[in-house]
């Protein structure tokens, strides 16, 4: 699933609803230099050897590993640990990597491990284990050591790196619907500057951080935490990381749900297209909460009216940046700070906010959505290197670009799909134009064949994950089951539906698995 960051076409950050409301899930990040508040868990008992058995015998070493998990110097009750990898598989005895790892042991009747990943890509796993008690329920915390980590290139995990705080501001800034020929030159320098400033800021990470290599990755941990399957929750972005593993290891496929599914099938083109609908949905329909729970909306009578008032602001703020501090609201910062509530219906008074600060004419607020959505922190630096890990493994993953002179030609098909965001989409094409390292990956055709049940999760009105994605992702996995949630906002679980949470919590918990094509 895509969304634009700037001139770079990327998928969305699951923790950006936590982020947005100020739950700083930053503050959750893991370091390995813990001091003893608590002591370490007893080791566990060797695992069979069928847990450890690598799928190629040059791989015996990283599969024996146990992790030496030790508390974590940010909360003594949570655990951090590494796991060495190799950097390329084809070369195991060459160069290693190694991944930060975090642990919340379950609180009750313990049920296995659930390794978890939030999305991006670009998101630290380990932050979103530490968020725990806000992303899982109670009794997913109570059966399951919830682990995250990092993956490769991105947080602690040998990270990523392309271009400097200062920079980064200005790249985010950037005008993403470019129309007079500076602007377009402009865009085009930024564009193909960014690969090659990666490739002088990183290591040799950079050209091994394909979904393909994280879902190896998740393999050996699989067999660290002694696990003879794995159990997976994947959100948004992390759907295509646990598809993904489901291909490459089908018969170590435990309980998986992918949620807020990405279909895995489909070309970047089409993957552009849906999601700039998927927005023009969600912005429809808080336009239309805004009509339905107001006597007056302040953005018009009706909701064309409401998404005529939104297009004009960002036309205004394209000609004349408004004021946010000590800085100044771009059209760039604005898109960013419009799109970033639309994941959470929860959120939606801040857009409230934000839109009826902008539109009498201050930024502040609009900004500060902004910077969430790019992890910024108040004084200018940045919590992680999501925007340039988001950058590498797409771009990594699939360099299909769409050359600059032909982006216009786009247009008529994005703008039908979205009015108010389709040029920002047509323009997000040309973004992995500048790439400069390839993957000696070969792309998979995912259908996971005697996989156990793999749930598969959609959401009606999700702006970042259509539903007709996880319709389709299920289909294609030999053994998807899809539940659908109506309602708003990107993913399914814990948004308040019963319905869907229960199912998770059995399925996960006791293996129940629910009718396929069940809706809640």
């Amino acid at each position: 699933m895509k969304k634009v960051v700037a001139v770079v076409a990327v998928l969305a950050l699951a923790l950006t609803a936590f982020v947005a409301i100020g739950l700083a899930v930053q503050g959750f990040a893991p370091d390995d230099s813990a001091p003893s508040a608590r002591p370490t868990p007893s080791p566990t008992t060797p695992p069979p050897p069928s847990v450890t058995q690598p799928p190629a015998p040059a791989l015996a070493d990283f599969y024996s590993q146990r992790i030496d998990w030790q508390p974590c110097e940010s909360d003594a009750d949570q655990d951090c640990g590494t796991l060495t990898v190799p950097v390329d598989y084809r070369e195991p005895g060459g160069e290693t990597l190694d991944l930060s790892l975090l642990r919340v042991p379950a609180t009750g009747a313990r049920v296995g491990s659930m390794v978890v990943n939030p999305g991006g890509p670009g998101a630290r796993g380990t932050s979103y284990a530490a968020a725990a008690k806000q992303v899982f329920r109670e009794p997913l915390r109570q059966g399951f050591d919830i682990v995250g980590f990092d993956p490769r290139g991105v947080g602690r995990s040998d990270p990523v790196d392309c271009l400097t705080d200062a920079e980064l501001d200005d790249y985010l800034a950037g005008d993403p619907t470019p129309d007079t020929p500076a602007e377009v030159a402009d865009y085009k320098a930024s564009v193909l500057s960014f690969g090659e400033r990666c490739v002088a800021a990183s290591g040799p990470v950079l050209g091994h951080v394909t979904t393909i290599e994280a879902a190896r990755d998740m393999d050996v941990l699989r067999s660290a935490l002694g696990e003879e399957t794995l159990t997976y929750f994947g959100a948004s972005y992390g759907t295509k990381l646990g598809a993904t593993y489901a291909e490459l290891f089908p018969e170590q496929v435990g309980r998986f749900v992918l949620d807020g599914a990405v279909d895995v099938s489909l070309d970047p083109r089409s993957l552009a297209l849906d999601q700039a609908a998927g927005f023009e949905t969600a912005l429809r329909a808080y336009v239309q909460n805004c009509l339905d729970s107001t006597d007056n909306c302040f953005l018009g009578d009706s909701v064309d009216e409401g998404l005529a008032t939104i297009s004009d602001l960002l036309d205004s703020i394209e000609q004349e940046p408004l004021p946010a501090g000590d800085r100044e609201l771009t059209v760039g910062n604005a898109f960013y700070g419009i799109i970033t509530p639309l994941y959470n219906r929860d959120y939606w008074f801040l857009l409230s906010t934000a839109l009826a600060s902008a539109l009498d004419g201050k930024g502040t607020a609009l900004m500060q959505l902004a910077d969430a959505y790019a992890s910024r922190n108040p004084d200018g630096s940045y919590a992680d290197n999501s925007v340039e890990a988001n950058y590498a493994v797409n771009c990594l993953d699939d360099p299909t670009s769409v050359p600059f002179a032909k982006v216009p030609s786009l247009f008529d098909a994005f703008e039908a799909a979205s009015p108010t965001f389709g040029d920002v989409f047509a323009w997000g094409m040309a973004g992995c134009r500048g790439v400069a390292v390839t993957s000696s990956e070969e792309p998979l055709v995912i259908r996971a064949e005697g996989a156990a049940p793999i749930l598969v999760l959609g959401t009606s009105r999700d702006p970042a994950t259509p539903l007709k994605w996880a319709r389709s992702l299920a289909g294609q996995l030999d053994s998807g089951v899809l539940v659908e949630r109506d309602g708003d906002g990107h993913t399914a679980y814990n948004a308040g539906n019963e319905c869907i949470d229960t199912i998770v919590e059995d399925y996960l918990l006791d293996g129940d698995v629910p009718p396929d094509d069940t809706a809640c």
